[in-house]
């Protein structure tokens, strides 16, 4: 083992909630960054002449292509060398090219700045995975992940919230700059305040320092568990509906609605923020007390929630009110991300020590290039074909069409992948 029990700077409970409220605290700041954009997206449009195609690639498939192409190699990086100074380097990445973004004059250079948000990014979740994975032990780990996903919907809340009412007050530009700037703060604060934890300490497994899995190695193990594929691609389909929903929806509500931002971001703020946040934790939580008796639970909880979505979702596109809308809106806002905290611990749990961060940066791969990167362009290219047809309201139709299927193509993969998880656990390398 790299060291000692009483090397161990993670032995007490304060010190792992500290270290997950820290990391959290990072994921948070990455939503914030990625998401400031969806409520300033119609103020920028304006202000640069955009077409929704262009909107969805600056959301969509531009940040996700290098988001996750960046992804692989810092991960790599991250199964043999220090994952704090990893992280701590990735958030003062992301939060400078955020407030950057706030001095483009042109879609190019705006672009260009949304791919530095993007690299920076990718250098976020994976060792962050990896070091909750250290410092939690399996039973607890879900919960833990789920806490640290919750970053997910704060960043959204605050994104959301602050974008808003920044936007109505200073503009989109300012908008950018004043919430970019505090994540270099956020840089120091898990530079100096976070150790390094030793791997596999947690499961009383070892690790040499010198071990290194061939990325070949890692991906044809996942590749070869059929529990994997179908928890890869029922994460892929419900993060394109989820990146779409939030990435579109204040568009949605702007053009259908009339609503201003400020009002906007903060029903959003509490639908998707603080109910996403409250779904996404207790969807792990209550995974890992279902699983004390059938580690099923872990996939049949957000295939489950993914199919109570539907109705919602549909009925949101078809109301004429405003309000009705947004209050249609709170369900699926709660369960988007239930799969979230469960996916990532599954993956986890089907491969070794240092495979961790990569196999995070593989899921991830797969999610965001189909979630991230087809979603939201998906739905922006589609609202271009329809606007002959459906004119302000060819978003809402979009929307419509796009994804209440692409979650219930998810909800079927989800179910499918409790079949294997069991024997595939089992066989998972020591």
């Amino acid at each position: 083992m790299s060291g000692n029990v009483t090397e161990n700077p993670y032995a007490n409970k304060s010190a792992r909630y500290y270290a997950v409220a820290v990391l959290t605290l990072v994921y948070t700041f990455n939503f914030v960054d990625r998401q400031l954009l969806a409520i300033l997206q119609e103020s920028i449009k304006a202000d640069l002449s955009l077409m929704d195609w262009q909107l969805g690639l600056l959301t969509g498939f531009a940040f996700a292509l290098f988001y996750v192409t960046a992804g692989i190699p810092i991960a790599r990086w991250a199964d043999r060398s220090n994952r704090r100074n990893i992280v701590a380097l990735a958030v003062g990445t992301w939060s400078l090219m955020t407030a950057i973004s706030g001095l483009v004059q042109s879609y190019t250079q705006l672009l260009v700045a949304r791919v530095g948000v993007g690299v920076g990014e990718a250098g976020g979740s994976p060792p962050a995975h990896s070091i909750i994975s250290d410092i939690f032990p399996p039973e607890s780990r879900a919960s833990a992940l789920a806490f640290y996903s919750m970053g997910v919907n704060f960043g959204i809340l605050f994104g959301f919230l602050a974008g808003g009412w920044l936007n109505e007050i200073h503009g989109w530009r300012t908008a950018f700059m004043i919430v970019g700037l505090p994540g270099l703060a956020v840089a120091l604060l898990v530079r100096y305040t976070l150790a390094e934890p030793i791997r596999g300490l947690s499961e009383n497994r070892q690790t040499s320092d010198e071990a290194q899995v061939p990325f070949q190695a890692v991906l044809q193990l996942l590749w070869s568990r059929l529990s994997f594929r179908h928890m890869a691609m029922g994460a892929a389909l419900n993060a394109f509906a989820g990146y779409s929903t939030s990435n579109w929806t204040a568009s949605f509500f702007i053009r259908s609605h009339g609503m201003t931002t400020g009002e906007l971001g903060t029903w959003l703020a509490g639908i998707m923020g603080l109910g996403g946040a409250i779904g996404v934790f207790f969807g792990g939580y209550i995974a890992e007390k279902l699983a004390v008796k059938d580690v099923r639970w872990y996939m049949r909880l957000p295939a489950l929630t993914g199919a109570i979505c539907l109705p919602f979702m549909i009925a949101i596109y078809l109301v004429d009110n405003a309000y009705t809308a947004l209050l249609l809106s709170i369900v699926p806002g709660i369960l988007f991300n239930v799969y979230l905290g469960n996916t990532l611990a599954m993956t986890h749990g089907l491969v070794g020590l240092r495979m961790r961060a990569l196999a995070s940066a593989i899921l991830f791969f797969i999610l965001n290039i189909i979630g991230l990167g087809i979603g939201p362009w998906a739905t922006g290219a589609l609202s271009d074909m329809l606007a002959s047809t459906y004119g302000q309201d060819s978003l809402r139709y979009a929307m419509l069409y796009l994804l209440p299927a692409a979650m219930a193509w998810s909800v079927v993969h989800l179910f499918l992948a409790t079949r294997n998880l069991e024997k595939d656990l089992a066989a998972a390398p020591q």
